[in-house]
């Protein structure tokens, strides 16, 4: 690699970094409004995790508020995400891949899948025989997908939405 050709990768890799912190800043802006308009007790976090801007709205209190903006099986949760990226193409002109999590709502979720997904591959491991999975969101079949990638196994998604289930294959 060249000098000016390791120097536009960097000055590539900062724009990016800046186009998610500007992404994150402005769904900041967007769920801070959201979150006066409810009256609900909320801080915004920011951070750039994977390519992504990641967005948490977190709470010092112990009350059950915020999870209210989660809603049944993160149905809310997924849906102010969507939102909150409509806010950012709006004020952006460009697609947001920004994740969204509602006090660690989905941190928790993402821990529960890796293990569903640990668990089917370590059965496939043993029996040598596909296992399939219940019908999953595209972000949960992702988690799951990764963590039998970490095992050492393949996964597939079949089906079609909202039905669309993940199936463990033997290596």
């Amino acid at each position: 690699m060249t000098e000016g050709t390791t120097t536009a990768a960097a000055a590539e890799g900062g724009d990016t970094l800046t186009r998610l912190e500007q992404e994150g800043e402005i769904a900041a802006d967007y769920l801070e409004g959201l979150l006066d308009i409810a009256d609900l007790d909320g801080d915004i976090d920011m951070d750039v995790e994977a390519d992504r801007a990641a967005v948490s709205i977190v709470s010092d209190s112990s009350s059950r508020d915020l999870q209210k903006l989660v809603g049944r099986d993160g149905e809310v949760l997924e849906a102010l995400q969507e939102l909150t990226r409509l806010a950012v193409l709006r004020e952006t002109g460009d697609r947001s891949r920004l994740m969204l999590d509602i006090s660690g709502f989905r941190a928790r979720k993402r821990a529960e899948l890796a293990e569903i997904g640990a668990k089917a591959a370590s059965e496939v491991k043993s029996t040598g025989a596909p296992v399939k999975l219940d019908p999953m969101t595209p972000f949960e079949r992702k988690v799951v997908h990764d963590a039998v990638a970490a095992a050492g196994l393949r996964s597939e998604s079949e089906g079609e939405e909202p039905q669309r289930f993940v199936v463990v294959l033997p290596a």
